[in-house]
């Protein structure tokens, strides 16, 4: 079975998603929607074409999921309901104090739809909240501590480019080596956010624009930097292209616990990126196979990483799977 594919939006992760599908034959890419014009956006796969929003919003598109690939700050909270009244769904919304509330507002739409609609899904949240939970369910007496970076956040780099008077920007996560080396040790430390991580962000301001207010704004942005202790760096465009064009990222989730009484356990699970959304785009078109699969057996409503078989990820055969990967 062919799957189509939809992508909404062109950016450094729709790209990644784009990619992604050209290595699993049972994916096809359908079309590119953006709200810009679709006569000036140019994609990487030929033949396939560029519709604007307009179309996907008739809803009788001939696609089987449509991999949303908006902000998490201001596009997926209103994108993701809206077509998943429509089509099956699938988004890396990443700010997680306000998963709750966006999968509660995805799950309404799907289900009274008929469609499955998969939320925060790339490597964290995604990959890293599996390994949680495995870590948890496996040694329930110990500590989960995730470390991101160093690399690019594209969520964070987002939000601070939706600052009015910011041009560009790239948010580097760093781990405190001091908390990582702890971890690693056994020691289970109690450890405040801002103990584990700090945030550096080189942003492109407007001509004239308020540097102080802009720095401030970010500083003080609650979910994004206000619990962390963040460095802001004013650049050219000419060194944002230069210094920060990739992408990179990556990090680790370590599990430190006991089966019994002085007998500990340090479980690690962990990325090296050479591109963060080609990952991420990689992890959402496993994740869309597996809502194209478990709708045609008759699932709706919203779903995350936690409630999907690993099975359902694979184009591999059940049979292939058990002799090849067990």
């Amino acid at each position: 079975m062919t799957i189509k594919i939809g992508i909404l939006g062109y950016g450094n992760l729709g790209r990644g998603v784009e990619a992604a599908v050209k290595m699993n034959g049972d994916l096809e890419l359908k079309a590119v929607y953006t709200r810009r014009d679709p006569s000036q956006l140019k994609i990487n796969t030929e033949g396939v074409p560029v519709k604007s929003t307009a179309e996907l919003d008739k809803g009788n598109e001939d696609i089987d999921i449509l991999v949303i690939c908006g902000g998490s700050a201001t596009d997926l909270p209103a994108m993701t309901p809206k077509y998943a009244a429509l089509y099956n769904v699938i988004d890396s919304f990443d700010t997680h104090a306000n998963i709750p509330v966006h999968f509660e507002n995805v799950d309404k739409a799907a289900k009274a739809a008929g469609k499955v609609g998969i939320i925060s899904c790339g490597w964290d949240p995604g990959m890293f909240s599996v390994n949680r939970l495995y870590s948890t369910a496996i040694l329930p007496c110990g500590e989960a501590y995730t470390f991101w970076g160093k690399g690019v956040s594209q969520g964070h780099s987002d939000a601070v480019r939706r600052i009015d008077g910011v041009l560009d920007c790239r948010q580097y996560t760093i781990p405190v080596p001091a908390a990582l080396e702890r971890v690693r040790n056994g020691e289970n430390p109690e450890l405040t956010t801002r103990e584990k991580h700090t945030r550096e962000c080189f942003v492109v301001a407007e001509e004239g624009a308020d540097l102080e207010r802009i720095e401030n704004e970010i500083k003080t942005m609650p979910n994004y930097f206000s619990d962390y202790d963040t460095t802001v760096h004013f650049i050219t465009a000419e060194e944002m292209a230069r210094d920060h064009s990739g992408l990179p990222h990556g990090g680790s989730v370590i599990y430190s616990g006991t089966s019994s009484e002085g007998t500990k356990h340090v479980i690690e699970y962990s990325l090296k990126l050479d591109s963060n959304p080609e990952f991420t785009g990689s992890v959402l078109a496993a994740y869309a196979r597996a809502a194209v699969r478990l709708n045609k057996e008759g699932k709706t409503g919203a779903m995350t990483v936690f409630d999907i078989a690993p099975a359902y990820l694979s184009a591999i055969p059940a049979d292939e799977l058990r002799a090849h990967y067990l």
